[in-house]
């Protein structure tokens, strides 16, 4: 079993091959809620710049191209993931409008105050480095910039066979801290669902 649950989290942090895929079209399912609790709190439009880190599949892409044709940038440490995006964003990526990569957070390719929204979901767990992943974050947002955190509280992770190894786990505490550290001037909470939280960040 701990093969088996560490493999899971590696397919978790890392989605490859048709495992990879598998999984990421569960998660869509599962975690719909999740998906649903950053597009009604994030202020879209088509003038903005919006980046997405560790975008799967591309499902949320596709929700928030849906809601407005923005500029919309996605980062994935994935390969397949980056194919598998494309393919579901065809029309927005052959219109300029949405812009796919292979990335790491910790590392962003853009200029600093670029970005008016920064999201993710379920990706802070694996960061190589937590707190250089939130500097980046911070630097390539603009003033008045909002980042949007969903993620499982260390509750809910605890109580999933597959997480004991693989997974970072940070109280709410921990997750306020990290962002004044880097110099958000605000951090507020939205609970999405038992266990589940959406962590807004105000640059």
């Amino acid at each position: 079993m701990s093969r088996f649950s560490d493999y899971l989290a590696s397919q978790c942090g890392n989605p490859r091959g048709a495992v990879g895929k598998i999984m990421t079209w569960a998660m869509n399912r599962v975690n719909g809620f999740m998906y649903r609790g950053i597009i009604n709190n994030i202020e879209l439009s088509e003038d903005k710049k919006v980046l997405d880190i560790g975008f799967g599949n591309g499902y949320l892409e596709s929700l928030i191209y849906k809601k407005a044709k923005c500029d919309l940038y996605g980062i994935d440490i994935s390969e397949d993931m980056v194919k598998a995006a494309s393919e579901k964003n065809k029309a927005g990526i052959e219109n300029g409008d949405i812009h796919l990569s292979v990335g790491d957070c910790c590392d962003l390719q853009f200029e600093d105050n670029y970005f008016d929204i920064v999201t993710t979901m379920n990706t802070i767990y694996f960061w190589n480095d937590t707190m250089q992943g939130m500097q980046e974050i911070y630097r390539v947002l603009k003033d008045n910039g909002v980042f949007c955190n969903a993620v499982v509280s260390k509750d809910g992770l605890d109580k999933m066979f597959y997480t004991k190894n693989g997974f970072k786990k940070f109280e709410e505490k921990e997750y306020s801290d990290m962002g004044q550290q880097v110099g958000f001037k605000k951090v507020s909470y939205i609970k999405l669902g038992k266990d589940v939280l959406l962590i807004k960040y105000e640059k």
